[in-house]
């Protein structure tokens, strides 16, 4: 199990790894055994004698570098940690993790501009995924957050997004009468 989720480019489940094992052991490993194996090896990787950890992260487990480290493999890596998001798609981003699934015209409803290259660059970075169709007329496709996404921005479940603060309207009273009352 400890190979299994080292070599994973991706956050391996509990059940990812059952299914694995049940194919080639079977009636070795309860998902429960797996689960406890699991926060074991969480555990052992905790210890300072480690420079990397296993977190749970989008969704499973997976093999990181201890943040006081990131920076330095990253500089002798010679690349940028995390490139950033343009503000064009941080907003589309935002729009679909909360709104989802949302349609691209929803979307470029909210933003107010056309949002196709952005969507793009999103599903490209594997951010975003269509997610379905609309029953509206045209059937237009639905979007969602991946779960790169939740990696990405190291959440397991969508819910862990920050929550909305509601806004309350102001009444625009520009223009109405006031109840003035007149002395004579």
């Amino acid at each position: 199990m400890e190979a299994l989720v080292f070599t994973s480019t991706q956050p391996l489940t509990a059940n990812d790894l059952y299914v694995f094992f049940e194919k080639l052991y079977p009636l070795a490993f309860t998902l429960e055994t797996i689960e406890i194996i699991l926060n074991e090896l969480v555990q052992k990787y905790q210890a300072q004698d480690y420079p990397f950890e296993i977190i749970q992260t989008g969704g499973g487990y997976q093999f990181l570098t201890k943040p006081d480290l990131h920076l330095i493999v990253a500089e002798f890596q010679e690349r940028k940690a995390n490139k950033r998001l343009t503000t064009a798609a941080m907003e589309t981003l935002a729009i679909i993790a909360y709104k989802q699934p949302v349609s691209k015209g929803e979307v470029e409803h909210i933003r107010g501009v056309n949002s196709d290259y952005t969507i793009q660059k999103l599903m490209e970075k594997e951010l975003v995924e269509i997610v379905g169709r609309s029953e509206e007329v045209g059937k237009p496709l639905l979007y969602g957050t991946s779960a790169y996404f939740m990696d990405y921005f190291g959440i397991n479940d969508i819910t862990e997004l920050p929550k909305l603060k509601e806004f309350e309207e102001i009444e625009n009273q520009i223009g109405e009468k006031e109840n003035i009352q007149q002395t004579e």
